[in-house]
């Protein structure tokens, strides 16, 4: 359950990086296409005056060639558009509106606004963060039945010494304190087992999203963005594992003993 809590709290973590890349990236880009052979400079200027914008700069006319390479071939006959990249200062309100204006300043200019398929992109990366902590719940659920179990047969296993305890005056909290603390105990270590067990597979997935977000792809084990991982939220989890082996426990002691005489 500690190894299963591992991989759900870092694939929350990582979809909530991604959403935040993505909105704070491509959410605020927007592309400006000209005819071939357009001026450009009184384009740059009205859109560089423009408060939303934060830069505007005309793209490598090679660069656009190597993009359309896989598409036109080597030999691109066609002339090809001037496009002007801008980044935005902060993520407008309504892109659309922006587009019109920008349309509106700068005749014959066809705006490009990225926010359908970023509103896309943010909505699965949320639908990403919302299924990991509903399997984190999941496993916490799993894991509190689990502990429960074993604390009712390690009861079954030794119900006459702690009736016979019980019965010498040994309050319920006593008796429930020494089963909680052993309980707990082995499920922090448990949860810290699966926790160091995780990194590893943690750090490879990392690697394989490195494109993603900008990074490269590790060459060996000791390249791997160890960095990356969610060291603090991993660090949480024996203590919680433990937390709950404690409560787990002493409410199923505390419920049997009740029964007692």
């Amino acid at each position: 359950m500690g190894l299963l809590a591992a991989l759900t709290l870092a694939g929350a973590r990582g979809a909530a990086d991604l959403a935040s890349r993505w909105e704070g990236g491509a959410a605020t880009a927007l592309t400006v296409q000209l005819a071939p052979g357009a001026a450009t400079d009184r384009a740059l200027a009205v859109l560089e005056a423009m408060p939303e914008i934060a830069e505007a700069r005309l793209a490598d006319p090679a660069r656009l060639a190597a993009l359309l390479r896989p598409w036109l071939g080597d030999a691109i006959a066609i002339p090809l558009p001037k496009v002007i990249e801008l980044r935005l200062a902060r993520l407008p309100a309504d892109p659309a509106a922006l587009a019109g204006r920008i349309a509106a300043l700068v005749p014959g200019a066809q705006v490009e606004a990225h926010g359908v398929w970023v509103a896309r992109l943010l909505a699965l990366a949320r639908s990403l963060q919302a299924v990991a902590v509903a399997a984190l719940v999941l496993v916490a659920g799993i894991a509190t039945a689990v502990i429960a179990v074993a604390v009712r047969a390690g009861i079954a296993a030794r119900r006459d010494a702690i009736a016979v305890l019980h019965a010498l005056g040994a309050t319920d909290a006593d008796i429930a304190g020494r089963f909680a603390g052993r309980v707990a105990w082995l499920v922090g270590l448990g949860a810290f087992g699966g926790t160091v067990v995780a990194a590893p597979i943690l750090a490879g997935f990392a690697d394989m999203a490195a494109p993603l977000s900008g990074g490269r792809v590790a060459e060996g084990l000791l390249d791997l963005p160890w960095q990356r991982l969610p060291w603090a939220e991993l660090a949480l989890l024996p203590p919680a594992a433990a937390l709950i082996g404690w409560v787990t426990a002493q409410v199923t002691l505390r419920l049997w003993l009740r029964r007692l005489p």
